[in-house]
């Protein structure tokens, strides 16, 4: 027994993950076949081969591959579902997990075919795995038409305040920052949060700390998907720390995206000393080649923080979800007590961790 295997074992919460980049290679193809979807691997070692992380076009080129061979409400049943056996695997108990509804809108997927298909995904994951799913309904950014970049950005926002009773949680923003500032959709975010939808923005990843200022400042974010680059700029730090602003932190993902060159050059840990708030998260998880067990076992492995400091960051996740106040402290609760047996059986009490 050792650290790392208490921090395989320990309970989780995970706050930034997609769950159409969460889609398993075996899965990918079960769906292009049962879709007659022509994809350009057929077997699942070519799949894993093409997900390898090139650059960010091929990225894009593999995510929208992934979505096109989406068509039905048992298929999307069925990532969900599987999305959920794959948190138990982890110990993962809560996920806010992201999810790009236009995008399917847009493919002339019915409403009822991907809401439908969630719903039943989450409630089968909850009653086998004992794992519970909220979304985060994101919109896309970067669509360059602005007449459908408003239509989306519209469509994006009545469908996540619609389904605030079927688990929808907050009002995401994501796809790639050039060129689309948050102010761009400060509109819709208003909307949402007058319904009572939490903001839950994507900045400052490709972009720099202004980026992060504009999520603040136009969309009320109460977390910031990414944010890493708020290193940048020391007042943004700060404002972080002090208004209790988390960010959403995917290492290896960040890497992938040459956002950073080297884990060792990743800013995780002066965020955290500075006294930012920070989670660990997967993002995509097969896309990059990771899991969320993977992204925590770099809190000991590549950010050398000790056992209570790992232990305050996986709790971050559960604090500042957006469960209910009541649940949230009652997760914790649970987690602490968890937490407290598994080092019992993991580490060696002599040893200083």
């Amino acid at each position: 027994m050792s650290l790392q295997t208490y921090l395989a074992a320990v309970p989780k919460a995970e706050l930034h993950v997609h769950l159409e980049g969460s889609i398993r290679p075996e899965t990918l193809l079960t769906l292009a076949r049962r879709n007659r979807i022509e994809l350009p691997v057929s077997s699942v070692e070519e799949v894993r081969e093409w997900f390898v992380f090139r650059d960010f076009p091929h990225f894009i080129e593999v995510y929208g591959a992934i979505s096109t061979c989406l068509k039905t409400e048992e298929d999307f049943e069925l990532i969900t579902y599987e999305f959920g056996a794959e948190m138990a695997r982890q110990n993962t108990r809560y996920a806010e997990v992201t999810f790009s509804p236009a995008f399917h809108h847009h493919r002339g997927i019915s409403d009822n075919a991907y809401l439908d298909g969630l719903a039943r995904g989450r409630k089968r994951a909850q009653n086998d795995f004992g794992v519970e799913i909220a979304w985060v309904f994101d919109i896309i950014r970067n669509v360059s038409d602005t007449a459908m970049n408003r239509l989306y950005s519209d469509y994006t926002t009545s469908i996540a305040i619609e389904n605030m009773t079927n688990g929808v949680v907050a009002l995401g923003l994501g796809g790639s920052e050039v060129g689309s500032p948050p102010e761009r959709f400060e509109t819709y975010f208003n909307r949402a949060r007058a319904a009572g939808l939490h903001s839950d923005p994507h900045a400052g990843e490709v972009a720099g700390p202004e980026s992060v200022w504009g999520a603040i400042r136009a969309l009320g974010a109460e977390r910031i998907g990414h944010g890493v680059r708020s290193i940048e700029d020391p007042s943004l730090v700060k404002y972080l720390a002090e208004h209790h602003i988390p960010l959403e932190v995917n290492p290896t993902s960040n890497i992938c995206l040459g956002v950073y060159p080297s884990l060792e050059e990743h800013p995780f840990r002066r965020l955290h000393e500075q006294g930012v708030i920070v989670t660990i998260n997967s993002d995509d998880p097969p896309l990059f080649n990771t899991t969320l067990n993977d992204e925590v076992a770099l809190l000991d492995s590549a950010f050398n923080f000790d056992i209570d400091t790992i232990d305050g960051i996986l709790l971050n996740a559960v604090r500042h979800s957006f469960l209910p106040t009541e649940r949230r402290a009652a997760l914790e609760a649970g987690f602490r007590q968890e937490m407290d047996r598994l080092k019992e059986t993991h580490l060696d009490n002599s040893c200083n961790w």
